[in-house]
């Protein structure tokens, strides 16, 4: 994320910038600078980029993609629908950009490590923790 905002993410006006960290002067990149970006310049995978550059395409096209979903289900099947988008990163961006109390990446590591079970089980043992799956994932990365 730190070489995405470096290479292109606007500058800040210096009054902006925060004395105290001066090391955060650029904006996050918006949809449609990374919707064109050459991210080998970056190092990312042919594979990441192509993804980051279809999910920027899809904002691009729909600003509306991250707002007025119904439920998690139908969001998480808008994103999976898009290539090299899987369930983990749908769930990922539900409970962290739009604070989705539900959603749950029960295929990411840490969760599964945390508590030794493969994802199949992990989503098995967190259908207890609906509707509330977002804070029951906190907790875990957090102990």
């Amino acid at each position: 994320a730190a070489r995405l905002v470096d290479r292109y993410g606007a500058p800040l006006p210096a009054a902006d910038i925060d004395p105290a960290a001066p090391q955060l002067n650029r904006l996050f990149p918006e949809p449609v600078v990374l919707a064109e970006a050459d991210f080998a310049k970056i190092g990312l995978t042919t594979a990441r980029a192509q993804t980051l550059r279809t999910l920027a395409h899809a904002y691009v096209e729909d600003p509306e993609l991250f707002c007025d979903t119904p439920d998690l289900d139908t969001f998480v099947a808008r994103l999976t629908a898009l290539p090299g988008i899987g369930d983990w990163t749908a769930q990922l961006i539900a409970l962290r950009a739009l604070g989705e109390p539900d959603a749950f990446p029960a295929a990411d590591l840490g969760l599964c490590h945390a508590l030794s079970l493969t994802p199949r089980d992990l989503l098995a043992r967190a259908e207890a923790w609906r509707p509330w799956r977002a804070y029951a994932a906190a907790a875990i990365w957090l102990a």
